[in-house]
């Protein structure tokens, strides 16, 4: 038996948890430099604002309906999310960490258990912990874990957030009500096209022959059906290392300058660096991108990406430096309003499995300068020893105009009690 924990618009949820005034009140959670909205109440949903809805958009919306707006607080998220999960291994013998705010469990061995009430255990202790309502959803399989989570929050009266589906009758009224887009690993292109075939519910897909399932969205998606019939197909992964690591921002104001751009092009690539040392681990090609503003029709637009493969295995952020700044110059172009930029580094391998090359090297003297590069910052704070191509007398922050305090990392940020 598999649960699905699932926490209920969770951006939203942390903020309420330190501001209870808000519950009941419509909340949004914007994206990086208060772009558009990632998150949102149900209160939110009800007043019609969709998800990705530009900020600037709906701002009148926002006014008329007093919605409470929020920058997005990535540090109290996270370390709620943490607390949430170190919650839920303590209560399962097997956890797979889906996203921020997911995660599938393990239950093998709970057969004689009252797998219901001890999901409302589970649902119980996480609020009464952190305050954070869940959704939690068992079935066989990880697939029908989804679809029975996805009935416990629609139906939070009826299902008092918990719902098993553990019978057929069960399996196939769940398939009946969930349309096929909303099936998990469907996406809207697929959900079109099996549309276009009288394909409108999970029922119908697992109706669908195996060999058309299969000719059509491969071995995948023949996976899927086999998991929504309730054969098991997909088990819990283990933790491993990231196959990709990507830093990428939106800018708080558009630039046309390339030394700005280099500069920003160039932290993202120490912030890569750091997560490939932190989780010690090389790369062995870089990508960097840029992105004018789509935004402004007005503006004539542009986008390109380009792929470096390094010369070797690295985690040094002067490499990384030195290849991005390079990606950047192939392809900057003068003459747009750039809004976003990025640096994503691929083909990792593990740091003691390194392959060497005959022609070129790595520095022997960068290893031991990022050792004392990260022991230094992990020490007096984050980016207090910089490189030269950071502009050192200028600060660079995302625009969280609606930021909130960061209740549980910082105390000078702790909640305030009045009497």
């Amino acid at each position: 038996m598999y649960a699905l924990v699932d926490c209920n618009n969770f951006f939203a949820s942390c903020e309420r948890v330190f501001r209870p005034d808000l519950n009941g009140k419509p909340v949004v959670v914007l994206s990086n430099n208060d772009g558009c909205v990632i998150a949102r109440s149900n209160e939110a949903k009800a007043l019609g604002i969709p998800m990705g809805a530009p900020a600037f958009k709906y701002r009148n919306l926002f006014e008329k309906n007093q919605v409470n707006v929020f920058s997005t607080n990535f540090v109290l998220y996270g370390d709620m999310s943490m607390r949430i999960m170190s919650l839920l291994t303590e209560m399962a013998p097997e956890i797979e960490v889906y996203s921020i705010d997911e995660a599938f469990l393990g239950f093998k061995g709970f057969e004689l258990f009252d797998i219901e009430k001890y999901g409302k255990k589970i649902e119980q202790k996480v609020y009464k912990a952190t305050g954070i309502p869940i959704s939690v959803g068992f079935a066989p399989t990880k697939t029908l874990a989804k679809v029975a989570n996805r009935i416990a929050k629609k139906f939070p009266k009826q299902t008092q957030n918990v719902y098993v589906i553990d019978t057929d009758k069960k399996r196939k009224k769940a398939l009946n009500w969930l349309r096929i887009g909303d099936i998990w690993g469907i996406g809207r292109r697929f959900s079109k096209r099996l549309e276009a075939k009288k394909v409108f519910t999970a029922r119908d897909f697992v109706d669908l022959s195996d060999a058309f399932v299969r000719s059509e969205m491969s071995v995948v998606g023949l996976r899927l059906k086999k998991e929504l019939e309730g054969e098991e197909t997909m088990t819990l992964e283990k933790y491993s290392p990231k196959k990709t690591i990507a830093t990428t921002r939106s800018f708080e104001t558009m630039y046309t300058d390339f030394e700005d751009i280099k500069e920003r092009v160039a932290t993202f690539a120490i912030t890569c660096a750091e997560k490939l040392r932190k989780q010690q681990t090389h790369c062995n090609s870089i990508t960097v991108f840029v992105h004018s503003n789509d935004f402004r029709k007005n503006l004539p637009q542009y986008s390109r990406n380009i792929l470096i493969k390094t010369e070797y295995p690295t985690h040094s952020s002067a490499d990384l430096i030195r290849y991005a700044v390079l990606g950047l110059k192939t392809i900057f172009k003068q003459g747009y309003h750039y809004k976003k930029a990025g640096v994503i580094v691929g083909d990792l391998t593990r740091e003691n499995e390194k392959q060497l090359s005959l022609f070129s090297r790595e520095n022997p003297k960068h290893q031991p300068l990022m050792q004392q590069i990260d022991a230094i910052n992990q020490s007096i704070g984050q980016n207090k020893v910089k490189f030269a191509c950071q502009d050192l007398g200028r600060t660079w922050k995302m625009k969280q105009e609606k930021l909130s305090p960061r209740y549980t990392t910082q105390l000078a940020e702790i909640i305030e009690i009045k009497t």
